[in-house]
């Protein structure tokens, strides 16, 4: 059976011994059926993985104590920061899995003119708090051992301050395509995608004249989340660890 990976934002080292938090404790009770003397890796983020074993399981309460730790890098060697048009349904929520996976670095949402998504202040930072949960849960299925950053979803416009001189805007008209462009890969690159109907012709004026680069992935139209994760594949490829 494969040693089931946990996320936790306790401090961790060796010996500590802790009780897991309700969900944590319910998957590995109820969902998987462990018991006492078997093993876990927790995980919080610090680059490595600490395997637990469990000490005792009460009343659905899990509690465990480390008994190693051991630093493990797998991440891309390219800093992508992904700036996604905020789409509907599950499609940002599938975008931002994928994203974990393909080893993006950084996530910020885009409010456009396009976008359908239209809440008030707490209901974003509900959001957000969902978005975290799936971005610690795609690390969790996908050995990482540092957590992506996600940052505030933020106004088109506010974001152009960020622009860099490695900044990639997904477009179907444009006549670039990744394989054309020399990039620093040691440079945070920057993918900036439009949300379902992308970005309006003002928004396009806007990203060209602070200086992003229009690029396209072929000649058939792509949603949003194809183009964000695809374009992400391109750019392991050619300059990653692909």
């Amino acid at each position: 059976m494969r040693v089931p990976r946990i996320f936790t934002s306790e401090a961790l080292s060796l010996s500590t011994e802790m009780a897991l938090d309700k969900e944590a404790s319910t998957h590995i009770s109820r969902v998987l059926r462990m018991n006492t003397g078997q093993q876990i890796e927790l995980f919080n983020g610090d680059g490595f993985s600490y395997f637990a074993q469990i000490q005792a399981i009460e009343r659905n309460q899990v509690s465990v104590r480390v008994v190693e730790a051991i630093e493990v890098n797998n991440e891309s060697p390219l800093n992508i920061h992904l700036f996604q048009g905020i789409s509907r349904g599950d499609k940002m929520e599938l975008t931002l899995q994928k994203g974990v996976e393909l080893g993006v670095k950084q996530f910020t949402p885009l409010i456009t003119e396009r976008c359908g998504v239209k809440l008030d202040a707490k209901r974003w930072q509900k959001k957000l708090q969902h978005w975290q949960k799936v971005i610690e849960s795609a690390c969790e299925q996908c050995g990482r051992n540092s957590i992506p950053s996600l940052y505030p979803a933020v106004k088109l416009q506010d974001a152009l301050s960020q622009l860099n001189n490695t900044s990639f805007f997904m477009h179907p008209d444009s006549k670039h395509s990744f394989k054309t462009i020399i990039a620093d890969a040691q440079s945070e690159l920057q993918l900036w995608v439009g949300p379902e109907g992308g970005f309006s012709d003002e928004e396009v004026e806007w990203v060209e004249s602070h200086g992003c680069k229009p690029v396209q992935l072929g000649p058939r139209i792509l949603r949003t989340e194809t183009a964000a994760l695809a374009a992400v594949s391109v750019m392991n490829s050619l300059w990653g660890d692909f």
